[in-house]
């Protein structure tokens, strides 16, 4: 499942110069190109700090300001047309318009919304979920990702009694659990041990000292943000062996990598973890989260039980979220589907390795299935990788193709061969230098 990265030489007559002038020309392009955008920022600066209200999309000189979508297309409020190559972070696998979505939650709205109890909607999904990972035997539902974390981590801490969560470098499990850099300022003040991730040594090293005292390891299979890095499964398999060993919880972070297969990436590494987080797409296109396991963990859960884990949220079983969340599994996350999006993504990285190569562009690719990230390589330094990282961004948008500033890609089902086949054309033209 690992894709290395691929180690180049600089290109001939590559320097410092080049790449600072053709970005320049590149920003100054996308500037004049994009009043737009450049004015809707400075309206949104009024209201929102900075113009944002998701740290994720800023982008220099500013974002694009996109006014609709369809299918794998998006148009921005300048009238330009991309392919979207980056779906939503990995939440939009479904594209921008779904008329299955769309009647899924007409339907439910017409049945009533915020229906102030239990409705058949919420057994539903937890059911189909439940069926499809095997770590799952039981769910609750949050609002997103980021919750589900929270919470999946809080009861693995309670049911211990152990405090200590163990992190990787680079992991990203939601705004208030970020460890790319040393770890965020708004991160859950838990006991964590962060150790560099796809190092066994480090984790058999930490459990040795304080395997008493871990509750849980929190693990991606892949990273996500972190640079799309897969996990070695020699790794991910002696975190299984550690937690078990030591009577510690195995979680598994899947609200990325749950795309990969029907059961997710735990069914293809067949690696089981006690506990998993799910989120994104699930929720058919609205804000959800999910967090499950072995049912004598989510039994904490249960209120009917005297002192039973509290979990609330006004919006956790909301039937709009829940109706469209079946209609989802149902119509679209089939495993054929996903299967075939797996391998087109793996085309796809394949085909970009080897053109970066043959090109003699400065760049290499990682990641697994159809979540992948580009990453500057040029041999001199993080300065002029970030300068070479932006000149691709912005060159690839002035072509028609959209994808994170950060190099992310994730493919969505309307992307198809037409689409893949114009971005690597665009890739052949080169980035100016």
């Amino acid at each position: 499942m690992t894709q290395p990265h691929v180690s180049r030489t600089p290109m001939n007559g590559l320097d410092p110069a080049r790449v600072d002038a053709a970005y320049a020309s590149a920003r100054a392009a996308y500037v004049a190109r994009n009043p737009g955008s450049a004015a809707a920022l400075q309206r949104a600066r009024q209201v929102l700090p900075g113009g944002n209200t998701r740290s994720s999309l800023w982008s220099d000189p500013f974002p694009l300001c996109i006014e609709s979508g369809e299918g794998c297309r998006i148009r921005d409020v300048d009238g330009h047309d991309y392919v979207d190559l980056l779906g939503e972070f990995t939440a939009g696998i479904f594209g921008h318009s779904s008329p299955v979505l769309a009647r899924a939650l007409a339907d439910a709205h017409a049945r009533g919304i915020n229906l102030s109890s239990h409705t058949p909607y919420e057994v539903a999904l937890a059911e189909r979920l439940c069926a499809r990972f095997p770590s799952m035997d039981r769910v609750r539902f949050a609002n997103s990702g980021t919750e589900a974390n929270l919470m999946a981590v809080t009861a693995a801490r309670r049911v211990t009694g152990r405090d200590k969560v163990v992190v990787f470098t680079g992991g990203y499990h939601g705004g208030f659990m970020t460890f790319a850099g040393g770890g965020s300022p708004v991160n859950v003040p838990f006991d964590y041990a962060c150790l560099p991730y796809n190092d066994i040594a480090a984790a058999e090293a930490e459990f040795q000292v304080r395997g008493a005292q871990i509750a849980c390891v929190l693990v991606e299979p892949m990273l996500g943000a972190g640079g799309c890095i897969p996990g070695d499964p020699a790794f991910l398999q002696a975190l299984r062996d550690l937690t078990t060993r030591h009577g510690a919880f195995l979680i598994f972070d899947e609200v990325q990598t749950a795309r990969m297969g029907l059961g997710g990436a735990q069914a293809r590494l067949g690696i089981i973890p006690d506990m998993t987080t799910v989120g994104k797409f699930f929720g058919g296109g609205l804000a959800f989260g999910a967090f499950g396991g072995r049912a004598e963990i989510m039994d904490h859960f249960d209120p009917s039980r005297p002192g039973a884990l509290p979990h609330a949220g006004t919006f956790n079983n909301n039937s709009l979220t829940m109706a469209a969340g079946v209609a989802a599994i149902d119509t679209y996350l089939t495993a054929e589907a996903l299967d075939a999006l797996y391998t087109r993504g793996e085309t796809l990285r394949a085909a970009l390795a080897e053109l970066f190569v043959t090109r003699g562009l400065p760049f290499r690719i990682s990641g697994m299935g159809a979540i992948m990230n580009i990453h500057p390589d040029s041999g001199m330094g993080r300065e002029v990788d970030q300068k070479l990282l932006a000149l691709l961004h912005l060159t690839m948008q002035e072509r028609g193709y959209y994808f994170a500033a950060r190099g992310l890609m994730a493919l969505s089902f309307p992307v198809g061969e037409a689409e893949l086949a114009g971005f690597m054309a665009a890739l052949e033209q080169g980035v100016g230098l």
